[in-house]
């Protein structure tokens, strides 16, 4: 069942025009860019800005709080099914590809800032046509997407040369970004994510999984191939034996479709027990806090929210050496980095946490000492509106946000 939902738009005055900022993405689903906007968006209004969120697909479970926190949201809602299936749903797309036509030649905002590629595709070409003044890509993910896509290379190659700015969530993604798309170096910035460090402070462990004596690791990643659960899976039936007993892993996210093939490794190698499959949680912090480390064992990666999300909580991090992971922990100080694709290196940096609970507990003050410093909305929503604010100005994105070429 589909409905439209129409907020009201902000006006076309002269001061909303200069402070307005359109951010243009898929849906306010679970997820990571979803969730990086719906905490940025709100705390712009703060600093002056006037932030709208359009769209294309759906508004999605998160567009409530949103608008709740006085930001608007324009999308249609859509109950039943989250399947992203862009060719059923073209006619709705193109349709709000049209409005959003609309809404930039009503409003003629002055900053048009778009996440994730297809909206990027869709929504960019707009933003040029109307000449807005500034405009800004953000990629959080490393490139892997265009793999035999040349046709998408192309496009956004295209597109990035039309872009006052294109900022990258980790080193990696920023390098790759010049070096392989085609972005001029004072076209690109790096702002990484940031997390809302006082919920998770604040969380209590969840009393469901909380034990004194009974080690508890965690991994925040929805059940898609590429984030390695099978690898994990893999990397514990070797240790089981070897862990300090007893011991349970949380696996907390959607099921996108190789669930049942990993609930059946894990029983097949007599893990049945030791494994959770808690599926798309709400209260995430209170798992963190109930957890001993975490894990991330991803194939690719751009910058992990939940990564960063487990370093607040004061948790020790194992983490594949993929896009941003080991911008964010060092290694032996806040976690271990692995490589990616080596259930056994997993196995042994898991076994050497699991085995020192002193360790876990260096390891974990540092952790969100880390988190704190680097890591906070605050500091991350401080960076976004220094940026809106220079390129307006007619500063470069390289000088406001640019990589520390010591790093």
């Amino acid at each position: 069942m589909t409905t439209t939902s129409s907020p009201a738009t902000p006006p076309a005055d002269s001061e909303n025009q200069s402070r307005t900022i359109i951010f243009l993405t898929m849906s306010l689903d679970i997820g990571g860019t979803e969730k990086h906007l719906s905490l940025v968006a709100p705390r712009l209004r703060a600093y002056g800005w006037n932030p709208v969120i359009v769209c294309l697909w759906r508004r999605g479970p998160m567009a409530a709080a949103v608008e709740a926190a006085g930001v608007t949201v324009i999308g249609r809602e859509v109950s039943g099914g989250s399947s992203r299936n862009w060719t059923a749903d073209a006619p709705h797309i193109a349709m709000a590809w049209f409005r959003l036509a609309a809404l930039i030649r009503r409003t003629r905002p002055q900053i048009v800032h778009v996440f994730l590629p297809v909206a990027y595709m869709l929504g960019a070409p707009l933003a040029i046509a109307f000449r807005v003044p500034v405009k800004v890509m953000s990629r959080r993910s490393l490139n892997l997407y265009q793999r035999g896509r040349s046709a998408v290379h192309r496009i956004e190659t295209w597109l990035h040369r039309r872009m006052t700015a294109v900022i990258a969530n980790s080193r990696k993604i920023a390098r790759q970004l010049i070096q392989q798309e085609g972005c001029a170096p004072e076209q690109v910035g790096l702002i990484y994510n940031g997390t809302d460090l006082s919920a998770i402070a604040d969380a209590r462990p969840h009393p469901s999984f909380t034990g004194a004596t009974k080690l508890t690791m965690i991994i925040v990643a929805n059940l898609i191939a590429y984030k390695g659960h099978a690898d994990l899976i893999a990397a514990l039936g070797e240790i089981a034996d070897r862990l300090p007993q007893p011991w349970q892993l949380l696996c907390v996210g959607r099921d996108d479709g190789i669930g049942q093939a990993l609930r059946e490794q894990a029983s097949a190698l007599g893990l049945k027990e030791n494994i959770h499959f808690l599926g798309e949680r709400s209260d995430v912090p209170q798992l963190l806090k109930a957890a001993d480390f975490g894990i991330l064992c991803s194939h690719q990666e751009g910058f992990s929210n939940a990564l960063i999300e487990g370093l607040a909580a004061g948790l020790p991090m194992v983490v594949t050496d993929v896009g941003g992971n080991a911008e964010a922990v060092t290694h032996g100080e806040t976690g271990m980095v692995v490589p990616p694709h080596q259930p056994q290196a997993l196995a042994d940096a898991i076994l050497a946490l699991a085995s020192d609970p002193e360790r876990r507990s260096r390891m974990g003050a540092a952790a969100r000492a880390s988190a704190t410093q680097r890591f906070s909305i605050e500091t991350c929503v401080e960076k976004y509106d220094r940026l809106y604010r220079g390129l307006l100005s007619g500063e470069s994105a390289a000088r406001i946000a640019g990589l520390d070429p010591a790093q």
